[in-house]
């Protein structure tokens, strides 16, 4: 497993593009010198040992060393040894609901935005439990198969939106079904979270809410929106706003929270609904309920030591810098009819 031991020296790299733009200035710059001398052909005549090739490889080369070096300082460490430890946790998953009807922004900034905020916030509270991701709309698909990789639950996270799922629909009983079949066949506590704003579902959302009941799996539920609802607004390819989503009348479409539905279903999951709200999506409280489950104790492989690998970076990085020192920025007359950088000559 790769990681890095001091990651917060990627921020160098934004450094790369003002690197480049002081280059291309300073280019300028030495053009509109030469000029002040005369004519650029006479110019080049007058001083034809200058190689502008020359001067953007050493730039190049220097830029290659200075990344390198970037991911060096930032020490990439590989894991070498697995061992055993013992957890004790509960297995959860959480199925989000990516229908258009989500991006609607009665709870700012968008349904689907601060349900996004909230499961990455609840992510960073979770310490021993395993954690699955379910997307949704007219079908479900697992997005993140349970695991205790909390980084990459975040990485997956932050891909979610109305476009991952092509067809439009709010299928919460195959998204139940689909989590059921993602847990593993084991003793842990078992819970099932659904954010939706339930508009438009489809299938037998309750029945599939028993059937997982039966198999001792909790299912809770947040309802996303507020009791008034709001229009669904429509956006072009480049992410701007173009208006809000009408029917064949030509009126607004007004999205509403199918509040009923959601408690029926928690319900019938021996769990608990939540109505979200702007000062809250009812996670903190979802979670708070799943705490008080009995947490059992599995068996989980990590990796207890890692070595440095810094040194494989700065070595090429060391290198480039010499090549850079030792090649000239203008060509010497020993080497002036030897054209390795396929150089202009001036004639």
């Amino acid at each position: 497993m790769l990681q890095f031991a001091k990651p917060e020296y990627f921020y160098g790299l934004l450094m790369i593009p003002v690197f480049i733009i002081i280059f291309s200035v300073m280019l300028s710059w030495k053009k509109k010198a030469l000029h002040r001398f005369g004519e650029l052909k006479l110019v080049n005549k007058l001083i034809p040992d200058q190689s502008k090739n020359r001067l953007v490889i050493k730039f190049l080369l220097l830029l290659i060393a200075y990344t390198f070096m970037i991911f060096g300082l930032a020490n990439p460490q590989i894991g070498s040894k697995l061992k055993k430890v013992e957890r004790k946790g509960i297995d959860l998953v959480i199925a989000i609901d990516v229908s258009n009807s989500m991006l609607a922004q009665d709870i700012k900034p968008s349904r689907l935005m601060r349900a996004r905020q909230s499961i990455s916030k609840l992510v960073d509270k979770l310490k021993n439990d395993r954690i699955g991701i379910i997307v949704f709309a007219g079908h479900a698909y697992t997005q993140l198969p349970i695991t205790t990789d909390y980084s990459a639950a975040k990485l997956f996270l932050s891909t979610i939106n109305t476009d991952i799922v092509p067809t439009q629909g709010t299928a919460i009983a195959e998204a139940i079904r689909l989590a059921i079949d993602s847990f593993d066949e084991n003793n842990h506590e078992k819970a099932i979270i659904i954010i939706t704003d339930g508009e438009d579902h489809e299938g037998d959302a309750i029945q599939a809410a028993k059937e997982a009941a039966e198999k001792g799996i909790r299912i809770y539920t947040i309802g996303m929106g507020l009791p008034e609802g709001a229009p669904i607004p429509m956006y072009d390819k480049h992410g701007n706003q173009t208006g809000f989503k009408k029917d064949l009348k030509g009126n607004t479409v007004i999205t509403k929270l199918n509040e009923p539905m959601l408690q029926q279903i928690a319900s019938a999951g021996n769990g608990k609904y939540v109505r979200a709200n702007n000062a809250q999506t009812g996670l903190s409280i979802i979670f708070d309920e799943i705490n008080k489950l009995e947490k059992t104790k599995f068996e989980s492989r990590v990796f207890s030591d890692y070595e440095d690998r810094f040194q494989y970076l700065l070595a090429p990085a060391l290198l480039l810098l010499l090549l850079e020192f030792i090649i000239f920025e203008r060509r010497g007359k020993r080497f002036r009819n030897v054209n390795l950088f396929g150089e202009k000559k001036n004639v």
